[in-house]
């Protein structure tokens, strides 16, 4: 092994993850970079491809922080540590820092459970027109739901005691994050206009994946608060838990998600890095579909026909048999690793 071979090997988990890792790393960050200059472009098709591209970039950044939660991606936690914090902030997601994002992801896999400390569906029934507004955005497909799950984030510290402690992280996001979107807008209001959208779609992408990976059960709690155990073990797990990738037929498509829509691989071996789960989903689940390996064409129909009733549903709804047999999954809002904070 050359010394340059043995600092790969000590910088990363495992030395198989040199490259993919570091082409993940260095595309999000250069295509997020690129991204802007693109979105300012008089050309329309320039800056519509800008905004295709900011959307990809924050999606990987987003799936890059799920894998430094895991402490997949480096031999360091440290090193996980911090490309979670950056990878968060390119996802917008940085008013909570990384290692609340991580101790909730664990929850999740821990309580085999969607555990929420935000309780949003509670907030609707005291104040029904917040769930009216929530509906009427969702139809005419704004993200309102996935909004208002990002901004709780932010304002909880404000206005909420026990969340005090989070102020000075929220508060200086808020100041730093608001001072870039100026200067982004001095510098093209065009840009900035088309970064709202990309925004907007990443949310919408984030939520088509998370909505079906699981029909487990949701419960709102603070982050340290147990939820009751009962009966969820890992039968439980894996009955509940869906697959979603983008094909099956052209595997490469999803590197677009990093392999996240191999979920059952995941929820059976969470600490495999996204670049081997599409050998371990083979490895479990044979050559054949498995039966929790939902279509892609078939999920889309579903999120688009219940986008409304999804956003106050208290059940993700029952998976069918046969074709058609995601049509009966409503799907969930809420369950975001970067927004269960």
């Amino acid at each position: 092994m050359t010394a340059a071979a043995r600092r790969r090997a000590s910088i990363f988990r495992e030395p198989a993850g040199a490259v993919p890792n570091s082409l993940a790393l260095g595309w999000t960050a250069l295509a997020w970079i690129v991204s802007f200059a693109l979105m300012a472009a008089p050309s329309g098709w320039v800056a519509a491809a800008g905004v295709l591209l900011c959307t990809h970039a924050m999606v990987l950044a987003a799936y890059l922080v799920h894998e430094a939660a895991h402490y997949t991606l480096f031999a360091s936690p440290a090193a996980n540590r911090a490309v979670g914090e950056a990878a968060s902030f390119v996802a917008g997601a940085s008013y909570a820092s990384f290692e609340r994002i991580r101790h909730m992801h664990l929850r999740h896999h821990r309580d085999r459970a969607d555990v929420t400390c935000f309780d949003f569906k509670a907030l609707m029934r005291r104040r029904p027109a917040v769930r009216r507004t929530l509906e009427v955005l969702e139809a005419l497909w704004i993200p309102a739901t996935e909004v208002l799950m990002h901004l709780q984030v932010v304002w909880r510290p404000f206005f909420v005691a026990s969340q005090r402690r989070h102020l000075p992280r929220a508060a200086a996001m808020l100041a730093l994050r608001g001072a870039l979107l100026v200067a982004l807008g001095l510098a093209s209001l065009q840009a900035l206009l088309l970064y709202f959208v990309a925004a907007g779609l990443l949310l919408h992408v984030l939520n088509f994946f998370d909505a079906f990976h699981h029909t487990f059960e949701q419960f709102f709690a603070e982050a340290d608060t147990p939820v009751p155990a009962g009966e969820r073990d890992r039968a439980y797990e894996q009955a509940n838990t869906y697959s979603n990738v983008i094909s099956t037929r052209w595997p490469w498509l999803n590197l677009l998600t990093l392999n996240f829509g191999y979920h059952n691989a995941h929820h059976e071996r969470a600490a495999v890095p996204w670049y081997r789960l599409p050998a371990l989903h083979a490895e479990l689940h044979g050559d054949l579909p498995a039966a929790a390996l939902l279509p892609l064409r078939e999920l889309l129909v579903t999120w688009v026909r219940h986008r409304v009733r999804r956003v106050a549903c208290d059940d993700y709804g029952t998976l069918g048999t046969g074709r058609g047999r995601a049509d009966t999954l409503v799907g969930a809002h809420g369950v975001s690793f970067l927004t269960v904070v």
